[in-house]
Parts: structure tokens; sequence; C-alpha cells
């Protein structure tokens, strides 16, 4: 493990050629990390010291389950309000710096590779805990109750305190980290690491009901998006709506990796994505 990518900021300079990669379609969308700059950089109220990039939200034609931001916290910046919206619930991963992070009043310090799972109606604060900045990946998701389950409870982990486990027949080479029982079906949203070795693939097309979102860490490969193979790279993002067609092929030289978010074990809603 080499570490986990950051965008650092800035913008172009103006003698620069345009030769983006960013893709947007019915079926998916791809975020170059060119595309990072300070110019789509945003603000949240209750937060100080804080900026962010919003790289998927709800919005027809576009994510229907989930919202997620790259967050940049300067040094004493956080919020002890981060999330007005009533019944969201939240996995925060770490990549870069130290954030203290208060669950219902027990405090945790999380490092890069910190990952946090925080159920609706739980109380959080967070700050950045150094003199450098604290950077992090932030899922929401409104949580979907299941008939006689409770909510699951909050947690704190690091991904270097998780085994990988390699898909079947594949000899290491594709591996997921499972920071969640996937039998728990407490959980209707998994956020994993998947990793691929070199020569690792995706040997077929997966289309399949459940949305993703996948944010490169770490390495380059070459991504099947519906129709189109992508070259992808450390600091790219794409969001993959449900049923589009994906695939994969890791060339090397080092193991590309990414982190996954997809929604799960729940009924289909009958009255259109956002019926409650």
């Amino acid at each position: 493990m080499t570490g986990y990518y950051t965008p650092p900021g800035g913008l172009p300079p103006q003698t620069a050629l345009m030769t983006g990669r960013a893709i947007f379609t019915e079926a998916y969308a791809f975020i170059p990390k060119g595309c990072f700059s300070d110019i789509v950089t945003s603000y949240l109220p209750g937060w100080t010291e804080t900026r962010l990039w919003l790289i998927a939200r709800p919005m027809t034609g576009f994510s229907e389950t989930f919202s997620q931001y790259v967050m940049e916290v300067g040094p004493d910046g956080g919020s002890d309000n981060p999330d007005p919206e009533e019944g969201a619930e939240h996995v925060l991963f770490v990549t870069d710096g130290e954030m203290w992070l208060s669950l219902d009043g027990q405090e945790h310090e999380l490092s890069a590779g910190g990952y946090a799972y925080i159920p609706p109606g739980c109380a959080w604060h967070v700050r950045n805990g150094a003199d450098h900045p604290l950077r992090f990946h932030w899922m929401r998701k409104l949580y979907e109750r299941a008939h006689g389950l409770p909510a699951p409870e909050a947690f704190v982990t690091n991904e270097r305190e998780i085994a990988p486990i390699a898909m079947p027949d594949t000899h290491g080479r594709w591996a997921t980290t499972r920071f969640v029982d996937p039998t728990d079906l407490r959980h209707d949203m998994h956020v994993n690491i998947v990793t691929f070795q070199p020569g690792g693939l995706i040997p077929f097309e997966e289309t399949h009901v459940m949305e993703h979102g996948l944010y490169v860490l770490e390495g380059k490969a070459v991504y099947k998006l519906n129709t189109d193979w992508v070259e992808v790279e450390a600091g790219d993002f794409m969001w993959l709506r449900a049923y589009c067609p994906q695939a994969c092929y890791a060339a090397g030289p080092g193991p590309f990796r990414y982190l996954l978010y997809k929604d799960v074990n729940r009924h289909a809603k009958l009255r259109g994505p956002f019926a409650r």
C-alpha cells in the first residue's frame, strides 16, 4: 500500500491545453482527478475551515440513493453539527491527516485508512486534530429501516485491521476489504475497498440493480462503463447507475484500489426511488 490519493486543489495554468477526460452519460459519469480544482469547491453551513468537492448527489438521471463528498478540513476546523438531515446515515473514510471524532460522547482518533459508520440519530462531531489538513470521504444516505430489525450501531475501525477477502478462483488478484458483514441485514449500504493486483480483472460484465460510486485511491486500470472502456487512475471518480454494465482490467504496475459504495439488502421501491 503506497497511500491514498487526495486532491491537491489549485488551478491549471493558463498555458495548459484542455485535455480533460470527463464524461457524463445517462448510464454513468466519470470525473477525472483534473476536475478537482479550486473553482469547483464548495462550503457547508456549520463547518469551519472546511471546503469540499461534492461529487455525487441525488438527482434525476444521476445518483438516486446517496451523496459523496471529498472533504478538506484545515487545522482546528470541523463541525459540532455536521449534518442537519434527519434520518441520514454516514460513512467517513480518512485519506490524510488526523480526525478527532465524537460518536454519542465517545471520543475516537482516526488516521489514514480510518473508517467510521454513523447510524441515523447518532450525535457526532468532527475536528481536525493536527496542524495540517484533514482529508476524508463522506458518504451520506437516508437510512431505510427494515421491519423487525434495529438500526446498526456506530463503529470505528481502520482498513489495516481488516484482512481482504479474495474473490473465488482469483488467486488473490481480486479482493475486497469488507467493513460490514454482508449477512448483517441491518445495513442498507456497503462501503468497501476493492483491490486488484496487477493482472487482476472482472472477467464479465457485471450488470445489477445496485448503484455504485467508485473513487480510485491508488493505481490505474481500464474500466468498462456501459459500452466504453475508460482509462482510470488514482484520484478519478466513477458513478454507475443501476444496471450499468461494468468490468475491469488492472494491468499494473502496482495495485489498483478503489473505495466502493453500493446500496444493498432492501426491497425495490414500487412508488419510485424517493418513496419512504
